[in-house]
């Protein structure tokens, strides 16, 4: 797991950060969920997802494992995620 511990405009500071752009589902909830389990809670994960099934998808399943969405910001064909491990 990496240290990034960059902060982003709203002053939230990330502690890991994953690109899932290559990924289809249902990998990329796969690997979310490899990465939020290796956090300690409170900690914040970002996710760089492709639009399509997996955005509509993993929100809904990282809410359903009683995570925080704090942020989803659209990029071009891509969405950003701040996830808050729970």
């Amino acid at each position: 797991m990496s240290n990034v511990n960059i902060k982003a405009n709203s002053e939230i500071e990330i502690d890991d950060s994953i690109n899932l752009s290559g990924e289809v589902c249902p990998m990329t909830f796969v690997l979310t969920k490899m990465r939020l389990d290796a956090l300690k809670p409170g900690q914040h994960l970002e996710v760089v997802l492709p639009a399509g099934e997996p955005m509509r998808n993993v929100p809904i399943s990282v809410k359903e494992e009683g995570h925080k969405i704090l942020k989803v910001e659209k990029m071009g064909n891509m969405f950003r995620l701040i996830i808050e491990k729970s």
